[in-house]
C-alpha cells in the first residue's frame, strides 16, 4: 500500500484510519475509503461537494514554469530555513505539503532531508497524482483545506503552504509542538508587469502581516521572515505559463495574454522582465 495511515484520521468521525486491506482504509466506527488505482485516497465527509481544484492545464503550466528554475530561489529559501530551524533528534522529518500542486517544493525538501516521510494533500485529484509521480513513496490525499483536515494531531515536523489557502487552526493542530510551518505569500509587487497588463489578478498589500497575525493567534510564533525580490527574464511561453498556473487561470485564460498589452523589455524582443516578489515566512508551533 502506498498510503501511510499513521498520518490520517477519518473525515467523518475523526477516529484514526488504519489499513483494512491493501486497497481500503477504515476506522473503528466502520467508515471505509478506497484507494484509487494511482495509490491515492479521497477523504471527504458525507455530502461534501466534489472537488476539482486546479485543472490539468493549470498544473502542466505550473510544472513547465517550475522546471525552468524561475522559482528556484523560493525553493532554496524554504530548504535553508527548514534546515537551519528544524530541530530533530536523529529521525527523518515528517513533512506535509498543504496544497501540494505539482509537488515541486516538497520534492525539493525531500531531497534535502534524506528519508523524509511526505504527506501530499490538495483539493485537485490531478495535482495529488502528479505530485506523487515525482515522490512515489509519499502519501497522497485529496481533501478540502477549508474543512477540518483528515490528518491526525501533531503528526507534522514541518508543514508547508506555498501560494495556497490557509486554515490556521487546523495547521496548528496537525503540527507538533516545536515543529515548523513555512508559508510563502506574494507581495503586491509580485509579477507586477503581468498584472499591470490585465493578464492577472491584483494582490492586496500587507499579506505577510495579515498571515502573521492569523497564525500567531492560532498558536504559531514567528521565526524568520525573508523577502525575495528579483527580476526574471522570461519568454512569451513562460509568461503564458505564469498566467496559466493559477489561481488567476480560474479567471483568465493563458491565451488572453496575447491580447494584453505587452510588458516586454523592448519592442519585439519576445523577452519580458518580470518581478518575482514573495515573503517566505517561518513559524514555530508553541
Amino acid at each position: 500500500m502506498s498510503i501511510d495511515s499513521t498520518w490520517l484520521r477519518c473525515p467523518n468521525c475523526f477516529q484514526p484510519l488504519e489499513s483494512v486491506d491493501e486497497r481500503v482504509l477504515g476506522c473503528d466506527t466502520g467508515h471505509r475509503f478506497d484507494l484509487t488505482k494511482h495509490g491515492t485516497v479521497t477523504l471527504l465527509p458525507p455530502r461534501a461537494p466534489s472537488l476539482t481544484g486546479d485543472s490539468r492545464e493549470m498544473l502542466e503550466a505550473r510544472a513547465e514554469l517550475l522546471q525552468s528554475g524561475v522559482y528556484e530561489p523560493i525553493a532554496r529559501a524554504l530548504e535553508d530555513g527548514a534546515a537551519a530551524n528544524l530541530h530533530l533528534e536523529g529521525s527523518a522529518p515528517r513533512i506535509v505539503d498543504l496544497a501540494c500542486g505539482t509537488g515541486y517544493y516538497s520534492g525539493r525538501l525531500s531531497a534535502r532531508f534524506d528519508g523524509a516521510n511526505l504527506l501530499l494533500v490538495d483539493r485537485s485529484p490531478t495535482a495529488v497524482r502528479m505530485a506523487r509521480r515525482g515522490n512515489p513513496h509519499a502519501t497522497g490525499v485529496v481533501l478540502d483545506l477549508w474543512r477540518p483536515l483528515p490528518i491526525r494531531d501533531a503528526v507534522a515536523d514541518l508543514s508547508i503552504n506555498v501560494f495556497a489557502p490557509r486554515n490556521p487552526d487546523e495547521f496548528a493542530r496537525i503540527t507538533r509542538e516545536g515543529g515548523l510551518l513555512a508559508v510563502v505569500v506574494p507581495t503586491d509587487r509580485h509579477l507586477a508587469e503581468l498584472r499591470s497588463s490585465g493578464a492577472m489578478l491584483d494582490i492586496p498589500s500587507g499579506k505577510a502581516e495579515q498571515v502573521t497575525t492569523q497564525l500567531s493567534s492560532a498558536g504559531f510564533d514567528p521565526v524568520t521572515s525573508t523577502t525575495l525580490d528579483y527580476v526574471a527574464e522570461l519568454d512569451e511561453a513562460q509568461c503564458a505559463a505564469l498566467v496559466g498556473m493559477g489561481p488567476a487561470a480560474h479567471h483568465v485564460r493563458p491565451s488572453d495574454l496575447a491580447a494584453a498589452p505587452s510588458p516586454g523589455v523592448g519592442p519585439g524582443a519576445g523577452i519580458t522582465a518580470v518581478t518575482v516578489s514573495v515573503d517566505v515566512l517561518l513559524f514555530r508551533r508553541r
